[in-house]
């Protein structure tokens, strides 16, 4: 099926050609995985829309950051959905991120060569249960998630520290010709260069939440700044052990207005000194 859907996607001609750009970043830190993303839709010149959703979530512990074409990105989340829950349902444990991955890479790589443009970054949390019991009997099952329940109860968090290579953050790219990356930090768009020059200046495996999610924040406004095809606000996604978390979505006009503040009180600061070094 897929086969023959790439073979009649390439048949179809856009009647004239558009430009696609965003800002879409994610990284891995001590404390989980930051995914971050403007909301501007752009249609060549044109803005189609300020207020799109460019991080989905798939299920409590995956989010995936999208670029491209908005029409074949939001087909291929719902389809990576499916399939995940598909998955779930037949083998009674969710689909690691690792395989989820490797999955939409298999379905993607049919589509080489035509012109479906996506690019997706899978932003998750593996879970040991998840990975280790494929062969668990319906009852252990039941144990595993009664237990699992026990110890989010108790507002256990030690599981973010975990060493099993199984488990753990997760940050892995996908695009729509089946290429497939996995790695600490990636930023996808026409304003990734920009967001880089942020992340490589601040991003440490040390960091705090809080300085975490002002750094991707930072990227996303530097980027949508010297981006015309990126903009209007920025959304934040957290993601640990325990699922991920979303941030209210912020309007970046006020961070541009808070920037001008900041360089105005630093120009003024430099002009006392040199004031106070010429009269002294």
């Amino acid at each position: 099926m897929a086969a023959s859907l790439a073979n009649n996607s390439g048949m179809v001609r856009r009647p004239f050609p558009l430009s696609h750009g965003t800002t879409t970043l994610g990284f891995i830190f001590q404390g989980g995985v930051i995914a971050a993303a403007d909301t501007r839709a752009s249609a060549g010149g044109l803005v189609a829309c300020p207020a799109v959703h460019k991080i989905t979530p798939i299920h409590s512990h995956l989010v995936v950051t999208s670029s491209g074409s908005g029409a074949d990105c939001m087909l291929w989340e719902r389809i990576l959905a499916r399939e995940i829950r598909l998955y779930q349902l037949r083998h009674r444990h969710r689909l690691s991120i690792r395989g989820s991955a490797k999955l939409l890479s298999f379905m993607l790589h049919p589509f080489k060569g035509t012109e479906l443009c996506v690019a997706l970054t899978l932003c998750g949390w593996d879970e040991e249960t998840g990975n280790a019991n494929c062969a668990m009997r319906s009852d252990d099952c039941a144990a595993a998630d009664c237990s699992l329940d026990v110890v989010r109860r108790q507002g256990v968090t030690s599981r973010a520290h975990s060493t099993s290579p199984n488990s753990g953050p997760r940050l892995i790219y996908v695009c729509s010709d089946g290429a497939r990356l996995q790695g600490d930090v990636f930023s996808v768009g026409s304003g990734s260069p920009y967001a880089y020059g942020v992340l490589d200046g601040g991003l440490r495996w040390s960091l705090s939440k809080e300085e975490a999610v002002s750094l991707a924040r930072e990227a996303v406004f530097r980027a949508t700044h010297r981006d015309a095809y990126s903009g209007n606000n920025v959304d934040l996604f957290h993601i640990t052990a325990l699922g991920w978390s979303q941030r209210k979505r912020e309007d970046l006009r006020e961070e541009y207005y808070r920037d001008m503040e900041r360089r105005e009180k630093i120009a003024e600061i430099r002009k006392r000194r040199t004031a106070s070094e010429d009269s002294g």
